[in-house]
């Protein structure tokens, strides 16, 4: 979506719903929603490799909830650090954990505290070292300035309201040189500012 005006969402309340969306789905991944989830619609509509997918635990592979797949712009390289904006249940930030390698380091941010929580559960369950998660947004990332070689996100920032200080966030973080590997949703045509304002259709 094109950033709100003056007058566009609530911001608390569009984080508020943001929250108990997404950690609806984590805590019961086979509910009803308005979008795809698992491997099998990872594999068959986003391009993602189904043997790549077998090695992240299930319940990260439950929730996956992505809009593309960044893995396919460029390939992380073995040592590189880099940080998924939204990570979710941890089904790209693991992939992006095996591609760095031990050598590396695969950051992990979301809003969600549930979502954290399944991630970390699946973390472990991989038995997975260069994995750290952070509490945080994509507003305002919790990492250092030119911290990071990549940045990865799939389907978060259509939800973020001010998606120029995202963009500054991601830019500050990345190192010089360094990568953003996007995957979203975008508005080709102006909206109405009704539109706009409707919390309902940010989260949907």
């Amino acid at each position: 979506m094109e950033p709100p005006s003056s007058s566009g969402p609530d911001t608390s309340e569009l984080r508020s719903e943001v929250q108990k969306l997404y950690g609806r789905v984590a805590q019961e991944p086979g509910g009803e929603f308005h979008f795809h989830r698992g491997a099998e619609y990872a594999v068959t509509a986003l391009g993602y490799d189904r043997a790549d997918l077998a090695r992240i635990p299930e319940s990260s592979l439950r929730s996956f909830a992505g809009a593309a797949n960044p893995h396919v712009i460029d390939p992380l390289r073995p040592g590189e650090v880099v940080l998924d904006v939204g990570c979710g249940a941890g089904t790209d930030l693991l992939l992006a954990a095996q591609k760095v390698g031990p050598g590396g380091r695969a950051i992990g941010v979301d809003l969600t505290a549930a979502m954290l929580e399944q991630c970390r559960a699946s973390v472990a369950t991989a038995g997975v070292k260069n994995v750290e998660l952070r509490s945080g947004d994509a507003e305002h990332i919790p990492v250092g300035d030119g911290e990071v070689d990549a940045v990865i996100s799939n389907g978060v920032l259509n939800m973020v309201p001010d998606k120029e200080r995202a963009f500054r966030e991601i830019f500050r973080v990345l190192r010089p040189g360094g990568r953003l590997l996007l995957g979203d949703i975008a508005v080709t045509e102006s909206t109405a500012e009704e539109m706009r304002c409707n919390v309902a259709l940010w989260t949907g």
